[in-house]
């Protein structure tokens, strides 16, 4: 869980971005990364299944990351 959450970090921190706040700690069963408009939760697969994040979200419109234009401008950067 930490390797995953400090490679989100980095490769994120290369471009200039960098998390609003980080929830979690150290050896934790969840994660959650606030990049402000991208909300990034990790979570072991016992509390993934018990928050049911899935199940509360699952009538919201899906999006296409793929297809979508966010201009870099847009995301958080320092510097």
């Amino acid at each position: 869980m930490d390797a995953v959450k400090d490679e989100i970090v980095r490769v994120l921190g290369k471009e200039g971005i960098q998390p609003l706040g980080v929830e979690g700690d150290k050896g934790s069963h969840w994660v959650l990364l606030d990049y402000e408009d991208l909300i990034i939760h990790l979570f072991r697969k016992e509390e993934r299944e018990f928050y049911n994040l899935d199940g509360l979200w699952g009538d919201a419109p899906k999006i296409n990351l793929q297809e979508m234009e966010t201009p870099k401008s847009k995301l958080r950067q320092i510097g």
